[in-house]
């Protein structure tokens, strides 16, 4: 018999941990090679972990809701024979093995908390809480850091001076009395109101708590409005050549390709386009930092059968043509919808585009994906009454015209490169050629 330590395998590119939602297999339970055993949850999207070898389930080393790191050990098969990658473990030893992997697991289950920073009524940067983890900063010694920053937020200079002084002040490592009575009536009191069930004024009404996703939305939505000073710009563009000129493709294309064709690939090569001309919205903020994206990795808003909302990524936007860029759609929104989607699918967006107009709105003002700079929303396509400029003179006609609604962030995009960014965008639309093949 052999022992087979069943980790936490790696997901992409920037995914550093998970969080168990649900075990599938029972200790005792048999298991065969590539079955899945748990579900886990990253900050997006949901997957499963299939075992790796076939055997029986004798550990799980994790509960529900708990926070696992890359790598880490998360249950015990135990199979029949000795070819399993884990190191065999004698009968002898195994007592000594399991009180080893326990304390382990508590050791692990102890760093994951203390390096647990959602807790914290400040707000930290992504790039302070890795370093605070990855330096064992306690959530009470990263509050104590009296920041330099906007309004008093730690910034990464903050954090490394700290750091460079702390090893000379080993008391500050360890939450004093007055911090941790700060920080317990903190979470008991809002404990109680996240949990307490509100009296409703009607009886008749339902109260349904918001799903794990749901939670992470709304929180990144309001981290994102205190973080970024948004500003919209809006322009009407006439895409009645791209209308005329789908509706005369769309059925080759389709019948050519087995994909079907649809308005969003014509706007993301357009954006793409645009992003390329104009660098500066290609970028992300870390604290005092700009940092200038080389790739242009465009995000795609998504809707989600439940409701919530996912923006996968198209890596590398600028370099497809149109038939990549409409397969590339496809695929992540189909992927999408089925709840097929990989972490990696998820990371390393730069810029975000978001279809507004799918819901029948005409322009909004979407909240920018942190930490990029800028969010265009597409609005409904609409015939309207338009003048229409000719050698012969201006007359009215039918067109086929939708907004664009630029949201950027005032921080490090100004009005001019904002405005100007957006225009491109509609140029690129409106000089559309009806003869173009594809």
């Amino acid at each position: 018999m052999a022992r087979f330590e069943l980790k936490l395998p790696k997901m992409g590119e920037s995914v550093a941990e998970a969080t168990i939602t649900n075990w599938l297999k029972n200790v005792g339970d048999t298991i065969e090679m590539d079955e899945a055993v748990l579900e886990i949850a990253t900050d997006k999207v949901d997957s499963e972990v299939p075992s790796e070898v076939a055997g029986t389930l004798v550990e799980i080393l994790f509960n529900v809701d708990d926070v696992v790191q890359v790598g880490q050990t998360i249950a015990i098969i135990e199979t029949e024979g000795g070819n399993a990658e884990a190191a065999p473990v004698a009968k002898a030893e195994a007592p000594i093995a399991v009180a080893e992997v326990a304390q382990t697991v508590e050791t692990a289950k102890e760093t994951v908390t203390s390096a647990d920073f959602s807790n914290s009524e400040k707000f930290f940067s992504p790039l302070v809480k890795n370093i605070a983890k990855e330096e064992g900063i306690s959530l009470a010694e990263l509050e104590s850091i009296n920041g330099t920053g906007k309004d008093g937020r730690v910034n990464k200079e903050d954090i490394l001076n700290y750091i460079k002084t702390r090893g000379a002040q080993p008391v500050v490592a360890t939450p004093s009395p007055v911090s941790a009575a700060k920080a317990t009536p903190a979470v008991e009191t809002v404990a109680p109101a996240s949990q307490a069930v509100p009296v409703s004024v009607n009886g008749g009404d339902e109260i349904v708590e918001m799903d794990r996703m749901r939670k992470l939305i709304s929180k990144y939505m309001v981290e994102s409005k205190a973080t970024s000073a948004h500003v919209q710009s809006f322009i009407e563009v006439d895409v009645t050549n791209i209308v005329k000129w789908r509706d005369k493709n769309k059925n080759a294309f389709e019948k050519r390709e087995g994909e079907k064709l649809t308005f969003t690939p014509i706007f993301m090569e357009a954006v793409a386009k645009a992003l390329k001309e104009f660098p500066g919205m290609n970028i992300s903020v870390e604290g005092d930092y700009i940092i200038k994206k080389k790739n242009i990795n465009l995000g795609m808003a998504a809707a989600l059968p439940n409701g919530n909302l996912i923006v996968p990524v198209i890596k590398n936007a600028d370099q497809l043509n149109l038939v990549g860029m409409a397969k590339a759609v496809n695929d992540l929104g189909n992927r999408a919808k089925a709840g097929k989607l990989k972490p990696d699918d998820t990371q390393g967006g730069t810029y975000t585009v978001t279809n507004v107009g799918t819901f029948g709105s005409v322009f909004g003002t979407p909240i920018i994906n942190q930490p990029q700079v800028g969010i265009l929303a597409l609005g409904a396509i609409r015939k309207v009454p338009a003048v229409i400029e000719t050698p012969e003179g201006d007359f009215i006609g039918i067109r086929q015209k939708m907004f664009l609604s630029h949201s950027y962030d005032h921080r490090v995009v100004d009005g001019a490169l904002g405005g100007s960014f957006v225009k491109r965008v509609a140029d690129l639309l409106e000089s559309w050629d009806i003869n173009r093949e594809i």
